[in-house]
């Protein structure tokens, strides 16, 4: 099913979508100072590509052991950079793709998939894209040691 499901976001607008992601992936190289946002790019290109089976986990959920205050605070900084330069208009093509997926009843799982990925297109710095059933690997063993750290 998920295949089927990206394929109908590819044939429905998940293609512009892929190619917005990689210009900005490849504006992102070009300017020096963007340079840092390069990884988080690359990764919600891949999220835009196969929505589907691939979900965008923190990485302080992914790795809670290498967490701490000063790449938190960096990673904020360079989500204001992104925001400025990428976010907004990447999360508008994700609105627009999503509302013109939503127009047609076969579309409306992919349009749904498209304000997900709006919403992470805004702040994407310190995400990682993973499989399914590895974000919920991760979820559930952080769960597990956090109840047995109480």
């Amino acid at each position: 099913m998920r295949t089927v499901l990206n394929i109908l976001n590819f044939v429905l607008g998940g293609f512009f979508t892929t190619l917005a992601w990689l210009f900005a992936t490849l504006v992102s190289i070009v300017l020096i100072f963007t340079l840092p946002l390069t990884r988080s790019c690359w990764e919600i290109t891949k999220l835009s590509f196969l929505p589907y089976g691939n979900e965008a986990i923190s990485v302080n959920e992914l790795y809670p052991e290498k967490s701490n205050a000063l790449l938190s605070a960096g990673g904020s900084l360079l989500n204001v950079f992104w925001l400025i330069f990428f976010g907004w208009w990447l999360c508008l093509s994700h609105i627009a793709a999503g509302i013109t997926q939503c127009i047609s009843i076969i579309g409306i799982p992919v349009g749904i998939a498209n304000f997900k990925i709006a919403a992470i297109a805004l702040w994407p710095v310190g995400r990682r894209v993973v499989s399914v059933e590895m974000a919920q690997q991760a979820r559930s063993e952080n769960a597990r040691r956090q109840y047995q750290q109480r």
